[in-house]
């Protein structure tokens, strides 16, 4: 018998609460009503057909305060609905995998009418959240009770309260239990093992997942270079020019990790279904304004922004911008030489023991300020992008992603870039790259992990002391979590993982020739950035909506094209040094056609290594 939503019931009074919906304070009585009302309506009235109740009863309200939080679910066969809508991909009995339909449940693995375990909280959070989202206005000219919030048919009901501020936020709850046993499994117990990465993804979603298995490919990815570096360093440490054999490795290296990570990613997101899935197609963001017309793609009635005039804000403004701070970064650069310059020579007068540890403060301020201005040009970023008005999501996040990223670079790698082939000191190269790399990591953990959970830390003992002080009968730990998990800092997407491993890789690739120990340092953080980030995602952020992805996106790109520079970096210290220039003492032109031949040849081997994974993976399948 097929099963239609209107047959579901939404007038559940228990049920097991998957999101919560926090309002304003002084939001009006008839627009909570009018949103609810949305929220449980049938699917063929314009509602969501969710499970929708207060974390409070009246009773509670009156002796209690955060009266302005609701929670939201679903029944089981909503959520199979759902998902077939959103169009998950599930693996079948013959282990193909196929879009989930309800008609053909039976055919799926792992399913039973009496198994709730066969959608994962973190399928059915993304379920609610899609449910939500595609609330649309239907002949409402405006919120009831908020003149001002104008609607528009087909406008989406929960973008408009958000950016009216009517609704503060919407976020997942945590399960407990089953983030208990993920924990353990996790990080909890300190061991060199491998990420628990489906289970991360049953808990986090896609998106997470493929982070940390990002994160732990290119951790053992660096161990090799490690392995290689280490005796390096210590046998040919005095001796700054006798880099060539590590940089011949480092240019194989780092073209080949890429391309079998490719292969790696494409095996987990197929398992998980998501390499198959349909793009959904992607609505205006919510920042996106403009005048109110007809989309002439979809016929749908939208704000519509001329594109010239957000080409001119990227070519008269935003760029310009950014060009300035190029120039101030490569000002700063200046003078940290200048400081450079004043301890040599304050050591070269002296000699004693301090003057030889002042040696290092010029490139450790460095370092710090670097951190300073990558922080506050991200902030700048943020608000020059979204004052370009992009219409999509996507558009939004890769011209963020292009104009935060070569700032990062220049003002990152600019100093090593003028050492090593404008002052040609390789000692000072190699003193550089390991302040930087090393001080860059220590302030990472410590802003990005240690300050917020302590200061989570804070907020929970506060929390429990208030819910302890309580003497009315309600669902303590419901109410405790909820309160709890509210005050959390919002997880803002994996960008500044991303962008810490990127210049990790960047650190490494570049110039670790002259530094061997370089890749062990970034073996040691990143085996710390695993534990830290997992107990962040944990226990110091609010658990993030799920989100399927087939890639690493855009990302793959900037370490694509990192490996590019990195190829030609390395052939460029190899031409310059004393061996190799031994070998051609007389002809220059000689040198510059071999050090071509040997990037040209790089860069086939690593088109051919693609093209072999490629094939493999078409015969497997």
């Amino acid at each position: 018998m097929k099963v239609t939503l209107s047959a579901l019931d939404t007038s559940e009074s228990s049920f097991t609460p998957l999101v919560v919906i926090e309002f304003a304070q002084d939001v009006k009585e008839e627009t909570k009503e009018w949103l609810k009302n949305r929220i449980i309506a049938p699917k063929k009235h314009g509602g969501a057909q969710l499970l929708f109740r207060p974390l409070l009863n009246k009773y509670e309200q009156e002796t209690l305060e955060n009266k302005n939080l609701y929670l939201v679910g679903a029944s089981k066969i909503r959520m199979l609905l759902g998902a077939e809508a959103v169009g998950l991909v599930k693996e079948c009995n013959d282990n193909t995998m196929r879009a989930f339909t309800y008609r053909t449940r039976q055919n799926f693995k792992g399913f039973d009418d009496n198994n709730d375990d066969f959608l994962t909280m973190a399928e059915c959070q993304f379920i609610i959240k899609h449910e939500l989202e595609n609330l649309r206005a239907k002949d409402e000219k405006m919120i009831p009770g908020y003149p001002q919030a104008k609607l528009y048919p087909g406008k989406s009901l929960l973008r408009r309260l958000l950016t009216s501020g009517i609704v503060i936020q919407v976020f997942p709850l945590h399960d407990n239990e089953a983030l208990k046993k993920l924990e353990d499994t996790w990080y909890t117990r300190f061991a060199l093992k491998y990420q628990p990465i489906d289970s991360i993804r049953g808990y986090f979603g896609e998106t997470i997942a493929l982070y940390f298995g990002f994160l732990e490919y290119f951790t053992f990815a660096l161990i090799p270079m490690a392995v290689i570096g280490l005796p390096y360093y210590l046998f040919v440490w005095e001796d700054y020019d006798k880099y060539v054999i590590f940089a011949s490795f480092n240019l194989i290296w780092s073209t080949v990790i890429l391309e079998v990570w490719k292969r790696g990613c494409a095996n987990m997101t197929y398992r998980w279904g998501t390499l198959l899935m349909k793009r959904k197609f992607e609505e205006p963001r919510p920042g996106f304004h403009g005048v109110l017309g007809i989309n002439s793609i979809t016929g749908k009635e939208e704000p519509l922004y001329p594109s010239y005039k957000r080409q001119m804000r990227i070519y008269l403004v935003s760029l310009p911008f950014v060009c300035l701070c190029l120039y101030f970064s490569l000002y700063v650069m200046m003078i940290y030489f200048d400081l450079e310059v004043w301890a040599l020579g304050l050591h070269e007068n002296s000699g004693s023991e301090w003057t030889s540890v002042l040696l290092y403060v010029p490139s450790i301020i460095y370092a710090i300020v670097i951190e300073i201005m990558n922080r506050l040009y991200r902030y700048a970023a943020e608000f020059l992008t979204s004052w370009e008005n992009h219409r999509l999501e996507s558009a939004y996040q890769n011209h963020l992603i292009l104009k935060v990223l070569v700032f990062n670079f220049l003002n990152c790698f600019a100093s090593l870039f003028y050492i090593a082939f404008v002052l040609k000191d390789m000692k000072l190269l190699r003193q550089s790259l390991a302040t930087l790399l090393i001080t860059s990591q220590i302030l990472n953990q410590i802003v990005e992990s240690l300050l917020p959970y302590w200061l989570q830390r804070k907020h929970g003992v506060r929390v429990k002391r208030k819910v302890q002080a309580l003497k009315v009968d309600i669902d303590a730990t419901l109410y405790e979590q909820v309160i709890l998990e509210k005050e959390m800092g919002t997880y803002l997407g994996t960008f500044d993982d991303y962008l810490e491993l990127f210049l990790q890789f960047g650190y490494v690739s570049l110039f670790s020739c002259v530094y061997p120990l370089a890749a062990a340092f970034a073996v040691l953080n990143n085996f710390t950035e695993v534990n830290s980030d997992a107990l962040k995602m944990c226990r110091v952020f609010k658990r993030p909506f799920s989100e399927p992805s087939a890639s690493i996106g855009v990302w793959q790109l900037a370490f694509e094209t990192m490996s590019v520079i990195s190829v030609v970096t390395n052939c460029a210290l190899i031409g310059m040094s004393p061996q190799v220039n031994a070998i051609f003492p007389e002809s220059k032109a000689d040198l510059i056609l071999i050090v071509v031949v040997v990037e040209e040849s790089v860069f086939m081997i690593d088109a051919i290594c693609g093209i072999c994974i490629l094939e493999n993976d078409f015969r497997q399948q």
